[in-house]
């Protein structure tokens, strides 16, 4: 659980088994995408949901979808994204939040987008659809 804004931040340490690396979340924001490495984190409502994350097909032509570990859908192109989240029970808001960052994370990383690039299309995707209350920042 997240403190209210007006709260220091807390740091979370969480270490999921099927996931490799020690996860640190620092926030006191209400909306929030924490971007680490490859992994991403949806804070919101005092709740935060993660890691979303992806790894390259074997092939190299798309990208597999995880949420802690576990795979809920793939990029198979341009124009082809598979996503469903229904088992982990996620309010609406966080799944859609999900798949537009995985989405546009990897459409920048296809392009050869620096970070700062891809972090800008985010914002403009989350805008475009309704979610420019979630501010997003690189983990430290």
């Amino acid at each position: 659980m997240f403190p209210s804004a007006d709260s220091e931040a807390t740091i979370l340490r969480r270490q999921h088994s099927t996931f490799p690396r020690k996860s640190v979340i620092v926030t006191r924001h209400q909306h929030e995408i924490l971007l680490d490495e490859t992994a991403f984190w949806v804070a919101t409502r005092g709740r935060c949901f993660g890691p979303f994350d992806y790894q390259w097909s074997s092939d190299l032509r798309g990208m597999e979808l995880t949420y802690q570990g576990r795979k809920f859908g793939e990029i198979c192109g341009p124009e082809e994204l598979f996503a469903d989240l229904t088992e982990f029970r996620l309010p609406i808001s966080v799944c859609r939040v999900a798949v537009i960052t995985a989405a546009t994370l990897a459409a920048g990383i296809v392009e050869g987008d620096c970070p700062e690039q891809r972090i800008a299309s985010l914002l403009q995707s989350l805008q475009a659809f309704g979610y420019d209350r979630f501010r997003v920042r690189e983990a430290s």
